[in-house]
């Protein structure tokens, strides 16, 4: 026997079968997570990571870098195994737990006392540290400032109108010389529900301009079959090295 739902006048269902929701809060992701709507998280290492780490080293070896609303993503242990110490950030606890289970890496956990309730999880080498909180709580304080920084999508994963904030808060947590690498996309708002958000290349600058040098590495036709399933017909990937 089917179930039917009756949508509310004036909504739609998203990607997930869910109700249209433009501004997703903590526990909504956390939920996603649970329910393994994970669409987003990728079974490879990012190939415009291994691309452009050159760039956010700048000369470097063995830095600290940064990755915000981390999931359980395999760029974390592929910057580690190249001899890099990896802070993250993940408001679900299943993503973290599924990463140290996936890669098979012992780890500790314990409470973060700067952040009530937030705990912290850490490779047995403490080159790992994966923190279980909101992005906005956590700080300079927490983990000092960061050498570079690898933001996959995550700041079009941001409720817009939570962007500013954002990345003014990133840049607090950008050390001197930290080079901070971003992955945005380019897309048809109107044609999908998001997140992902479409951030164009003029919000970047708008964003992060007046305190940082920005430049374009990369635009690349990023069009999949599964942004086509989205009811997209354009997608352009951009990835900018901010100083």
């Amino acid at each position: 026997m089917s179930t039917r739902v009756d949508i509310p006048k004036g909504k739609k269902l998203n990607k997930y079968g869910e109700l249209e929701n433009l501004e997703l809060t903590a526990e909504d992701w956390i939920t996603r997570w649970e329910r393994k709507h994970i669409g987003f998280h990728k079974d490879e290492i990012h190939r415009l990571l291994q691309k452009y780490l050159p760039n956010i080293l700048n000369g470097r070896k063995q830095i600290s870098i940064f990755l915000p609303l981390c999931g359980k993503s395999l760029d974390i242990k592929w910057l580690h195994d190249q001899g890099h110490n990896v802070v993250g950030v993940e408001i679900s606890k299943t993503a973290i737990e599924e990463f140290f289970t996936e890669q098979n890496l012992s780890y500790t956990q314990d409470l973060v006392p700067e952040i009530p309730g937030a705990e912290v999880f850490k490779s047995s080498d403490h080159r790992i540290s994966l923190y279980n909180c909101n992005i906005f709580n956590f700080s300079s304080l927490i983990a000092g400032k960061f050498d570079g920084i690898w933001d996959s999508k995550s700041l079009v994963a941001i409720n817009p109108p939570d962007r500013q904030r954002y990345a003014e808060h990133m840049t607090t947590l950008m050390a001197e010389g930290c080079c901070y690498l971003l992955d945005s996309c380019t897309f048809n708002q109107d044609q999908i529900v998001g997140p992902p958000f479409s951030v164009p290349q003029h919000a970047i600058e708008d964003l992060f301009g007046p305190s940082c040098n920005i430049r374009l590495m990369e635009s690349l036709d990023a069009l999949t079959e599964q942004q086509i399933s989205w009811g997209l017909d354009s997608f352009i990937e951009e990835i900018y090295l901010i100083k």
